[in-house]
């Protein structure tokens, strides 16, 4: 499963592990989050974070 990265502050949604926290279990592909989550680091939108890779770099986050 893909990865995706926060553009605000880098935070790494990782499918594998989920976000038990905010009630996401681990296997929970990013495209199933519910479109009110937001970045457990930071508090960002879903709509804040881009696929892991090449074009995540595009927005100053490494």
């Amino acid at each position: 499963m893909k990865k995706y990265v926060c553009t605000a502050c880098g935070y790494i949604y990782d499918p594998a592990a989920g976000d038990p926290d905010s009630g996401i279990a681990p296997g929970t592909p990013f495209e199933s989050l519910p479109d009110d989550w937001v970045c457990p680091a930071c508090g960002a939108a879903k709509s804040m974070f881009v696929e892991e890779g090449s074009a995540y770099k595009e927005h100053g986050v490494r």
